[in-house]
């Protein structure tokens, strides 16, 4: 049984910037020390025919190609602008 001490979920709690109680690390380092035994068990397993995958179901890319296309009218943009001059959009300055 892999065990995760109090102090070390309190050290870890530490470097995160955390505060845990007593109780919090108690229960975390149960929960921990039990993530830890599982992935022991899968370790265990037979894997010698399973191919490496990257997820256990089959993606992919359901968009549409991106294709350029027409875009709006410039009147029909620039009737939404709150002001606008020579077609383009003003807005306020951010730079001095």
């Amino acid at each position: 049984m892999s065990k995760i001490t109090m102090e070390q979920v309190k050290h870890v709690a530490h470097l995160a910037r955390l505060a845990v109680t007593e109780e919090e690390a108690e229960k975390f380092s149960k929960q921990l020390g039990a993530i830890l035994d599982f992935a022991e068990e899968l370790g265990e397993l037979d894997t010698t025919n399973v191919k490496p995958t990257t997820h256990v179901l089959k993606m992919r890319n359901v968009l549409r190609k991106d294709e350029p296309g027409k875009g709006l009218p410039i009147e029909e943009v620039l009737k939404n602008a709150p002001d606008h001059k020579d077609g383009q959009v003003k807005v306020p300055s951010i730079l001095d």
